[in-house]
């Protein structure tokens, strides 16, 4: 009971963590781009401030992992936010002396926060009991949907407080940061025990990468953010390209929050009835209906359904896949494999949104062209994680 009174009490934090410090996320989607398009010396590159942004998470992943192995939960998420107002201040820089150079550097220190807001559902897990970590892991994500909804408010309220466009959004995400360290302070979750040599803490990569319930977990999570990120950088882009305004931009990203975070709710309980495996699946299958969706046409209500159904298939797909992963090592492989698969995710989603700039602005010279290109680039990375999963799940009746 104490240990579940314990979780509990990290829940609330990391819930109000992710509500509060991870408004920054939709801010930096829905502006990122559209500030990258006015800075950048080439169309083609609008989107390398967002790509900056995940490969700083991709860099960042595999070190903060080690270090809160060593010093902590509370220490790295609190480190995180630091350089993440970093981040946002050297941004604002960049609106206010129309530096791309600084813009990508803002956006390389915010993607350190980003790989931490990845570890909160992880953290999640580490006070809690077995049965009710998949529940755990839910219940961090839907702490997203406040985020959801305060930051596309946080965009439109900033809109126009500053002469220059962005460069209140931006000082409002340093604010946003400030709370962090008080939060975090809040946290109970013990340092992990030192491994002793010889341990499972000193097992080979290359042979944790051979256990295929870790493999495919890694595939499915990767490919389930990357595409949601590809066709998600993209959008505000299309929707205005293609007739539209910021204010439909960032309520079409809201909807679209809104879905990834909702079914959190019911994810934890779908995986525990279900299993990890079949959830999973069911988000694959909702990702290529979302491609299809957007295929069919540019309509404002195509793009609000193509982009709900991409945050509800992200949803599953990357529960499934985290609820998969932490099944699969020991608690003292526990640093080293969750930080080698947010390495790998997230270097999966920077060669994502690096290519959705590129698929978007230079794929036919159309708005719709360009728009069409990005979600045909989903169907072979679907094909990759569907059949790895398959393969997974006929492995057992074939070994």
């Amino acid at each position: 009971m104490t240990d579940l009174r314990r979780t509990r009490r990290n829940l609330l934090v990391l819930v109000a963590a992710q509500a509060i410090l991870g408004a920054q996320m939709p801010v930096n989607f829905i502006i990122g781009g559209l500030a990258g398009q006015m800075l950048a010396p080439n169309p083609c590159i609008a989107t390398l401030p967002l790509s900056m942004m995940i490969l700083g998470s991709a860099l960042s992943a595999r070190p903060l992992a080690g270090f809160m192995q060593r010093h902590g939960r509370q220490a790295g998420f609190t480190l995180a936010v630091i350089v993440s107002t970093l981040g946002a201040a050297l941004s604002a820089a960049a609106i206010w002396t129309g530096s791309f150079a600084l813009l990508l550097a803002g956006g390389l220190l915010t993607g350190f926060y980003m790989a931490a807001q990845g570890f909160f559902r992880f953290a999640a897990t580490d006070t809690a009991p077995a049965d009710y970590a998949p529940r755990a892991i839910s219940w961090v994500m839907a702490g997203g949907l406040v985020a959801a909804i305060t930051g596309p408010a946080i965009v439109k309220l900033t809109d126009g407080m500053t002469a220059l466009p962005f460069l209140g959004t931006y000082l409002a995400v340093m604010v946003l940061n400030l709370t962090g360290p008080f939060l975090f302070a809040l946290l109970d979750i013990p340092k992990p025990e030192a491994a002793s040599t010889g341990s499972d803490a000193d097992t080979p990569t290359s042979q944790l990468l051979r256990r295929p319930r870790i493999l495919v977990a890694m595939i499915c999570g990767m490919v389930s953010y990357a595409l949601m990120n590809l066709v998600m950088t993209s959008t505000p882009l299309a929707v205005i390209g293609c007739g539209f305004s910021q204010s439909n931009a960032a309520d079409i990203v809201s909807a679209h929050v809104l879905a990834m975070y909702i079914p959190s709710f019911f994810t934890g309980i779908l995986i525990t009835r279900f299993g990890a495996e079949r959830i999973v699946a069911l988000g694959l299958t909702i990702l290529a209906a979302a491609g299809a969706v957007a295929l069919s046409g540019i309509q404002l209500g195509q793009f609000y359904l193509a982009l709900i159904l991409l945050g509800t298939g992200w949803n599953f797909g990357f529960i499934g896949a985290t609820a998969m992963l932490t099944r699969a090592h020991s608690p003292a492989e526990r640093g080293r494999v969750q930080g080698l698969n947010d390495a790998v995710v997230f270097s999966g989603v920077f060669v994502a949104s690096l290519s959705s700039g590129a698929l978007m602005n230079c794929s036919g010279g159309t708005a719709q062209a360009g728009w069409s290109a990005v979600n045909i680039a989903m169907l072979p990375f679907l094909l990759l994680a569907g059949l790895s999963l398959l393969w997974l799940i006929r492995r057992p009746q074939t070994a």
